[in-house]
């Protein structure tokens, strides 16, 4: 649980005041936390990594910037519960393309529970609803655990069981995507034990895309914005447009000003090496197309 000041301070940066635990709020705090808070691999890459026990990524998601799923489910997870939401952690793993889909525990997937307002509707007292704020270009709000297809904005996502863990629940991204589709082990865990071997490996294993990539990734109500390198991406619903970003200053304006990471947490030296070492795998990749 988040301390009243941890809280306060998460819900000012998402430009949120505490209200009760209703389904328009849940739904309003995922909008503001997937379009301010980026999905982001900057501090691996800067070889900064950011650890995923509660203090360490709740202090970088609410004071510092972004992270990948494990700091931003991780630290959504416990503002949730602590604005009394029935919130549970999941395994779960994303299918990449040119991958099979699995469940390694390299994904932290979220669940909340809800009351139904109307119980002549259903039987059951409670509406399950996949969360998740660590996808990047996905959810741009919680799913309902429904079979079939969901559609928010121009993306349309289709929930189906997983072919990984019977049962277990698979969501399949839109074919514009950046990539397939993530399957969830519907078992909940009851800390993030299960996951600091896997950030440990990810953060420091040379077989780690994410320590040689730099990515910044988030979403909006009508489409979705990437950086990859040098290279700036931005979808929505007329398609896709590219532009190559290899001024320094203009770079780092890119990053505070389209995804919310001034990193201010990075040293004048250290925002000189991660431009350099930018630069440098940009420069490789070009002359390897």
């Amino acid at each position: 649980m988040l301390s009243l000041k941890q809280t306060n301070d998460y819900l000012r940066r998402l430009g949120m005041e505490r209200q009760q635990p209703t389904m328009e709020f849940l739904f309003a705090l995922h909008r503001a936390h997937v379009e301010r808070i980026a999905w982001q691999t900057i501090d691996l890459f800067a070889g900064k990594p950011v650890p995923i026990d509660s203090g360490s990524l709740i202090h970088h998601i609410i004071y510092r910037g972004g992270g990948y799923c494990f700091h931003l489910n991780g630290a959504f997870h416990l503002l949730l519960r602590s604005l009394g939401y029935h919130v549970s952690l999941h395994r779960a793993g994303v299918q990449s393309h040119g991958q099979e889909a699995r469940i390694d525990s390299f994904h932290l997937g979220l669940s909340v529970r809800l009351p139904i307002k109307n119980k002549n509707i259903r039987d059951a007292e409670a509406q399950t609803w996949l969360v998740d704020v660590g996808l990047g270009d996905m959810l741009y709000e919680p799913v309902p655990l429904d079979f079939g297809e969901h559609k928010q904005g121009f993306h349309t996502y289709k929930l189906t069981e997983s072919s990984v863990v019977t049962p277990g629940w698979r969501l399949a991204h839109d074919p514009l995507g950046a990539f397939i589709g993530v399957d969830i082990d519907p078992e909940a865990v009851p800390n993030m034990a299960e996951f600091i071997p896997k950030h440990e490996h990810l953060s420091s294993s040379p077989e780690s895309t994410w320590i040689h990539l730099l990515l910044v990734r988030n979403r909006h109500k009508t489409g979705s914005n990437e950086l990859r390198g040098c290279v700036f991406s931005k979808r929505d619903e007329r398609g896709l447009a590219k532009s190559e970003i290899t001024i320094r200053s203009e770079w780092f304006e890119l990053l505070s000003d389209v995804f919310g990471e001034p990193l201010n947490h990075f040293s004048q030296l250290e925002k000189d090496e991660l431009w350099t070492k930018v630069l440098k795998v940009h420069e490789e990749w070009k002359r390897k197309q």
